[in-house]
């Protein structure tokens, strides 16, 4: 049984387990090879996305490869794209966290997230900010509006920034007005 089962903070060499499998460690070389030559041919996009499809053909839901995609569709304004693949980083955060998959259903006590150290909570927060940013771009401001505040139930001390996101919300159409 390890510390964290007792409740007690979790040793150096625990912690660091779940979030290097989580960020970077067990990629496949060949994965890790794609991702790079994405990297290095962004500029044409027809084949960075190839080489990011390969790399998650090689090694599906993992987070590098996510990430990867997900960075490559935001700036390159796909955002439709992009949202789909934070739906999955939300799923993966949530079975990494061994929370409810419905982000609704989450609860502050569900997970150490204002201890903004701990990798895990945070990718979790990260996620979900990125999913509600991406939903107020489509237009889909309640679902937005939803997430955010989710966010700041779970970080009342708005550590990831969505209080941003809430004060963005509450300008949207006070520009018409004047």
């Amino acid at each position: 049984m390890g510390s964290a089962d007792r409740g007690e903070p979790q040793s150096v060499t625990e912690a660091a387990v779940p979030a290097n499998a989580l960020l970077g460690g067990g990629l496949p070389p060949e994965a890790e090879f794609h991702l790079w030559e994405a990297g290095l041919s962004y500029h044409l996009d027809d084949v960075a996305e190839h080489h990011l499809r390969e790399a998650q053909a090689l090694a599906p839901g993992h987070a590098a490869v996510l990430i990867g995609l997900y960075r490559f569709y935001f700036y390159k304004g796909r955002l439709a794209d992009a949202l789909t693949v934070a739906k999955l980083c939300l799923e993966k955060a949530a079975r990494e966290n061994r929370l409810s998959a419905d982000w609704q259903q989450v609860v502050a006590g569900d997970a150490a997230f204002g201890q903004y150290e701990n990798i895990l909570p945070r990718f979790y927060l990260f996620t979900l900010k990125g999913y509600a940013y991406l939903q107020m771009r489509l237009g889909n401001l309640e679902e937005g509006r939803v997430a955010v505040a989710k966010l700041l139930e779970l970080d009342p001390s708005d550590k990831v920034g969505a209080r941003v996101l809430l004060e963005v919300l509450e300008r949207v159409g006070q520009d018409d007005d004047g």
